[in-house]
C-alpha cells in the first residue's frame, strides 16, 4: 500500500520546466532560442495577459531556484518566507516600471536570449510620440491594408535590428523571428498586427494625455496648450494633420479602448473632425486642440 502511494506522489509531484533548459554539467541555462523564449514566456504566463504576476511569478521564481538541483528536488523546497525575500529582489533588479510584475521585455532581459531577439524589446530608446509611430507604421504597412501582416512584419524586424546592431540575418533567422513576435504580440490569432497590438512591440515614451493636468480642469493654460501642440505638429506649420493627426487620434483612442484596429482608428478620427474641426479643412489648429482637450477633461457622465 505504501509503495503504490509513493508511487502516485512521484506522478502527481509538478515537473519543474526550466530544468530542461539547464546545462547538466554546469547547471546553468543554456542560450535560449527565440522559440524557446516564446515557450517558457507560455508556460508562466498562464493567463495570457501579457504579464508574469502573482502565482505565475511565485512558480516562475521557485522553478528558476529549484531548477539547478537534482531531478528530485521540485520547486515545493522554496519556503514562502525565501520565496517573498527572493521575489523583492528579483523585482528591484528586474521590474523597470515597477508594476509589481514581469512584462516580456523584462523577461527577455533576465533569460539568456538570443541576443539579436533581445534587441527587439530594449526600451532604452523608446519613440518620442505617436507620430513617429504613425510614420513607422505607414512605412511598412506597404498594402496599405491597415495591418503588418507577416511579410512586412520581417521587413520591419530586419530594418530594426539593423539599425540597432548593423549587422545582417539569415532569412531562418528573420522567419523565426517573426514567427515569435507574432505568437506573442498577436493576440486575436489572426496572423497579423493591428494597430494595439503593434504598439506593444513599438512603444512610445509617453502618451502626454494621460497626465493629470488634462483630468477634471476647466481650463487649460496657453503654457501647456503649446506644449500638447508643439508634440504633434512636427513640421511647425500651426496645424496638426497627415501623421501628426493620425498620431493625435491614436493617442486618444489608447485613452479609451485597448484593442483596436486601423477602421477603428478611421471612425473616431472622422468622428473627431466631424465635432471639432470647424473649418472643414480635416486639419486641427491649436484653437480646435483646446476645445477637444477640454472636452477631453470632463467626467463621462458629465
Amino acid at each position: 500500500m505504501s509503495t503504490i502511494v509513493k508511487v502516485d506522489q512521484r506522478q502527481t509531484k509538478k515537473e519543474n520546466f526550466l530544468r530542461q533548459f539547464r546545462d547538466e554539467q554546469s547547471k546553468e541555462l543554456k542560450p535560449l532560442t527565440a522559440a524557446q523564449f516564446i515557450e517558457i514566456w507560455s508556460h508562466y504566463d498562464t493567463d495570457g495577459n501579457g504579464f508574469i504576476e502573482g502565482h505565475e511569478l511565485d512558480d516562475l521564481l521557485r522553478e528558476l531556484a529549484s531548477s539547478v538541483n537534482i531531478n528530485d528536488a521540485g520547486p515545493e523546497l522554496i519556503p514562502d518566507s525565501v520565496l517573498k525575500e527572493l521575489k523583492e529582489c528579483f523585482l528591484e533588479a528586474y521590474d523597470e516600471n515597477e508594476d509589481g510584475k514581469i512584462e516580456i521585455g523584462e523577461l527577455a532581459e533576465i533569460l539568456p536570449t538570443d541576443e539579436n531577439f533581445l534587441l527587439l524589446f530594449r526600451k532604452d530608446n523608446p519613440l518620442e510620440s505617436s507620430v513617429e509611430f504613425m510614420k513607422i507604421w505607414k512605412q511598412f504597412d506597404t498594402d496599405c491594408s491597415g495591418f503588418i501582416e507577416a511579410d512586412e512584419l520581417k521587413q520591419f524586424i530586419k530594418a530594426l535590428l539593423t539599425k540597432r546592431r548593423g549587422t545582417n540575418l539569415t532569412e531562418e533567422n528573420l522567419i523565426e523571428y517573426t514567427d515569435t513576435i507574432l505568437q506573442i504580440f498577436d493576440t486575436n490569432g489572426d496572423g497579423k498586427l493591428q494597430f494595439s497590438e503593434m504598439t506593444k512591440l513599438l512603444p512610445v515614451k509617453e502618451n502626454f494625455l494621460l497626465r493629470p493636468i488634462f483630468k477634471g480642469c476647466s481650463s487649460i493654460t496657453s503654457q501647456d496648450l503649446d506644449r500638447v501642440f508643439q508634440l504633434y505638429d512636427k513640421d511647425g506649420n500651426e496645424v496638426i494633420e497627415d501623421e501628426e493627426l493620425d498620431g493625435f487620434v491614436k493617442d486618444l483612442m489608447d485613452l479609451i479602448k485597448k484593442d483596436y484596429d486601423h477602421e477603428d482608428l478611421k471612425q473616431f478620427k472622422q468622428s473627431l473632425l466631424n465635432g471639432c474641426d470647424c473649418n472643414r479643412d480635416k486639419k486641427i489648429s491649436k484653437a480646435e486642440l483646446k476645445m477637444i482637450l477640454l472636452a477631453l477633461a470632463q467626467p463621462a457622465d458629465s
